[in-house]
């Protein structure tokens, strides 16, 4: 055995320290202590996998909009409930320009970050109709959402989709919804963790048994337009970034800030919810909130409570975003495609020494490469995997984490540095000489 970068004792006693008593459920906030806290013990720099942060500047344009906006004086006022006038056409027009539905400028409504917009989206759709108050999940997905149903006291179902794509999706979703007690559905496209991508066939599956079960689709596009296999960057011009809003008129557009624009630390995005759901009246809902519309219960209610609007100088910048992407000025796409490059070449790197690509295919494509992948080793559960990485100075987290059946963990690109690449395809070396396959 030749010895690893970081001390295997240096790690164990770590993890040990923390009480983390399984290394494959820990949580991405303790891996990242533990490889910052092993990094500083043993001098020895972390390739870090484990954070969905940002890694690129933020938006110019938007910082630009928002110091103007807070130079004008806007920071004493509240902000409008319903949301800045200006972002929330421009939020219309950017979802006409790159997904190619019309939804109107009403419907648009501003929240603090995509977070806040799933928390106060579960909060709607669950108490919409009592007799539908469980949320069903396309896993694998993003372990937050879940907790954020945990303190509501929402009850959740989840699948694994990784066996059940194209035709098999229909009768594993039926199987679910038929039940009656499916409020809503949830999924991420592209999807954190895997990087799947759900094809309009499958869209359209969710989208027709959305509306025959009477379900609300909520569409998280954290990672907006970020399948770099297609050319979605021409405002006003297919190919659109693929959506449910084709198929279904129970749908809620989840758009972010953080990734397409590098926005992630003023907590901005908007939700995107249809003409028909925001004028629509539950009587389980107009019952609880004063006759008001599924809409209007979302903004007036539970944005209200929740924060009382959304950050004012970040509305300004994201409508500016969202203007200048319309108009053909600011190309958001070509500034984090880089995260589709970096995917490209560790993906080679971890190939290259055994490893395997977990979630490797959209049906007949090879998956694409972008800010996530899953990679496996053969032999190593989750657990013993993540683990072992950490004494070869690499961080990600386990799949099990994620709502994933299968064993392997996910990479994240944003933190890879140029000559990291190099230290990677050493240790990797090491790695499989060690843990020969």
């Amino acid at each position: 055995m030749k010895p690893t970068p970081i001390k295997k004792e240096i790690v164990d006693a770590l993890i040990a320290k923390m009480g983390i008593q399984d290394f494959a459920k820990a949580t991405i906030r303790e891996v990242k202590q533990v490889a910052a806290t092993a990094e500083k013990d043993s001098g020895v720099e972390y390739i870090k996998m484990e954070m969905g942060i940002p890694g690129l500047p933020a938006a110019k344009v938007g910082v630009e909009a928002q110091i103007k906006a807070l130079q004008s004086g806007i920071a004493h006022s509240y902000p409008d409930i319903q949301g800045y006038p200006e972002l929330k056409k421009q939020a219309s027009r950017f979802v006409k320009a790159f997904i190619g539905v019309d939804i109107a400028a009403e419907g648009c409504v501003p929240v603090c970050g995509s977070m806040q917009g799933t928390f106060a989206s579960f909060l709607t759709c669950s108490q919409a109709n009592k007799q539908k108050d469980t949320v069903l999940f396309i896993d694998p997905g993003f372990p937050v959402q879940k907790m954020q149903l945990q303190v509501q006291g929402v009850k959740y179902e989840t699948f694994d989709v990784y066996d059940f794509r194209g035709d098999k999706l229909q009768a594993k979703l039926e199987s679910y919804l038929s039940k009656g007690n499916i409020c809503a559905i949830v999924y991420s496209n592209p999807n954190n963790p895997s990087w799947v991508c759900l094809t309009e066939s499958e869209l359209q599956t969710i989208g027709t048994l959305a509306t025959k079960y009477d379900a609300i689709v909520m569409e998280d596009l954290a990672y907006f337009a970020m399948d770099f296999r297609e050319d979605l960057s021409v405002p006003f011009q297919p190919p659109y970034q693929p959506t449910v809003a084709r198929y279904t008129d129970n749908y809620m557009l989840l758009i972010s800030g953080s990734k397409a624009f590098s926005y992630a630390g003023e907590r901005i995005g908007v939700v995107c919810i249809s003409d028909q759901l925001f004028h629509r009246h539950f009587p389980d809902l107009a019952a609880r909130y004063e006759g008001l519309p599924f809409g209007l219960v979302f903004s007036t209610r539970m944005l209200y409570a929740l924060s009382s609007g959304t950050s004012h100088s970040a509305q300004y910048a994201l409508a500016e975003m969202f203007r200048a992407a319309c108009d053909g000025e600011y190309h958001f796409r070509d500034e984090v495609k880089v995260y589709g490059e970096r995917a490209h070449k560790l993906k080679e790197i971890f190939l290259r020494h055994g490893f395997h690509v977990v979630y490797d295919r959209d049906l007949d494509r090879p998956v694409a490469d972008g800010f996530y992948f899953t990679i496996g080793y053969k032999g190593m559960t989750s657990g013993q995997l993540a683990r072992e990485l950490m004494y070869y100075g690499v961080s990600a987290i386990c799949l099990v984490t994620t709502g994933s059946h299968q064993e392997g963990l996910r990479v994240c690109t944003s933190f890879i540095e140029d000559h990291q690449y190099a230290q990677l395809d050493e240790r990797m070396k090491i790695f499989a000489e060690n843990n020969p396959a």
